[in-house]
């Protein structure tokens, strides 16, 4: 439920991609789309694909959504995708989600709020929340710590407060209560606020994505075969961390009334309930 794709050819270096690789140790991994594919045929997996669009704040060239639909296009069987879309675009933002859903194909909305500088509450934003109510498809925000920008001076700029999920995400799920929320990665230092929010709101999910399980914040383990069964998604982080590194992590946890059940849930099921037009090809 988290994977991050190669940079579109012909454009610049990202910078906050290299501050992410350097902040996972992974700067000589550079993937092609090819080889991903076959890595997630082999492992028999569909990778939810992602890029950010935050030109207006940090004034990089994003990858297109056609170059994203068109890897989705060149590999259906492993691959779906979200629109990168820059929220302060205004109505070329909601047009250009518009545009990405009923004519490219893409699944969703990737927002991520200390990239792109924003309070998820912001109401300037919630028209791109009624354009993906009403295409009925969900969002996906950046929770917690973000990995770009660390260790830069002054963290490149970016500033943590947005991804918080309460205020923020909380308001939205209460204002758009159809609206299918996925807050990924843990969301450390606020791991008990993003548990209340998921508790509390039928329309939020969160994936585990970005942290080797072993790091993860035991409540949060403990509530993902729990309380939260239903609202836990896997996802990696690729190429930050591989879905076999991860997968292997986890299956080295001490976690106890695990079953295989609950575990599908985390695996399959819980992803299904978000993308209910792939229930019948799986």
């Amino acid at each position: 439920m988290h994977v991050h794709i190669p940079r579109q050819p012909g454009l610049p270096d990202s910078h906050m991609e290299s501050t992410l690789r350097k902040y996972f140790s992974v700067e000589d991994n550079y993937a092609t789309i090819e080889s991903m594919a076959s890595m997630y045929r082999k492992l028999d997996m569909m990778a939810l694909l992602l890029s950010i669009d935050s030109e207006t704040t940090t004034g990089e060239i994003p990858d297109s959504n056609d170059y994203i639909s068109s890897i989705v296009q060149e590999y259906p069987d492993v691959f779906i995708a979200f629109a990168a879309i820059d929220p302060w675009k205004g109505n070329n933002a909601i047009e250009e989600l518009e545009r990405s859903v009923l004519e490219l194909g893409l699944k969703g909305l990737k927002l991520h709020p200390v990239q792109q500088a924003f309070f998820p509450n912001d109401e300037r934003i919630y028209p791109l929340y009624e354009k993906c109510s009403a295409l009925s498809v969900p969002v996906l925000f950046h929770t917690g710590m973000a990995a770009s920008g660390t260790g830069t001076p002054g963290g490149g700029g970016l500033k943590l407060k947005y991804s918080a999920p309460i205020p923020g995400m909380d308001d939205v799920a209460a204002d758009f209560p159809d609206l299918k929320i996925i807050l990924a990665h843990p969301g450390w230092p606020w791991i008990d606020e993003q548990i209340a929010v998921a508790l509390h709101k039928p329309n939020i999910f969160i994936d585990l994505s970005g942290w080797m399980p072993r790091y993860i914040p035991k409540n949060l383990i403990e509530e993902s075969v729990t309380r939260l069964n239903g609202k836990i998604l896997f996802g990696s982080d690729y190429p930050f961390i591989t879905p076999e590194r991860w997968i292997n992590d986890w299956d080295r946890l001490d976690i106890p009334n695990i079953s295989k059940d609950l575990e599908k849930n985390i695996f399959l099921n819980n992803a299904l309930k978000i993308f209910e037009d792939l229930s019948e090809d799986v």
